[in-house]
């Protein structure tokens, strides 16, 4: 496992954001208010901010000052996206990286989505459509007493 950032973020109590990557609109708006909902001195958020509504809600997250572990689905980054120097030089950010895959695989991403669900107190889930494979992630989650969000169900 490589990292990058504020590793004690680890130790605090975590919620998980994941999204599908099959876009469904009933999850946007839901998911921007809820990051926004949110307070920098108790909340942290753990995801892998991949799918385009995940990005989104990174930035209201990063904006808002929420600390933030991203764990990627692939090797860690040779040069860190300018918007991370920082949140990361703040504190309020760690990078964990478990592979050394170049690229995003479907096996990899499961696998970060698999960690992150691992991690948390609560998932929230932005979209859940009956066909993703986050649905499974539910229901692990659900079957350890995980308290499991959904903001928008699937179309």
């Amino acid at each position: 496992m490589q990292t990058l950032g504020n590793i004690s973020l680890l130790e605090r109590e975590k919620t998980a954001y994941l999204c599908s990557r099959t876009l469904q609109s009933t999850g946007v708006l839901p998911s921007l208010d809820w990051a926004t909902s949110l307070n920098p001195q108790s909340d942290c958020v753990i995801g892998g901010f991949q799918s385009d509504l995940e990005r989104d809600v990174l930035s209201f997250l990063l904006r808002k000052k929420i600390p933030v572990i991203i764990v990627l689905a692939r090797k860690m980054y040779a040069a860190l996206p300018e918007e991370y120097s920082q949140p990361i030089s703040e504190g309020r950010m760690l990078i964990i990286s478990h592979t050394d895959a170049p690229r995003v695989s479907r096996a990899n991403a499961h696998r970060r989505n698999l960690y992150v669900a691992s991690q948390c107190r609560t998932l929230v889930i932005g979209c859940l459509p009956p066909q993703s494979s986050l649905n499974e992630i539910v229901s692990q989650c659900k079957n350890r007493g995980v308290e499991v969000r959904v903001l928008g169900e699937g179309e």
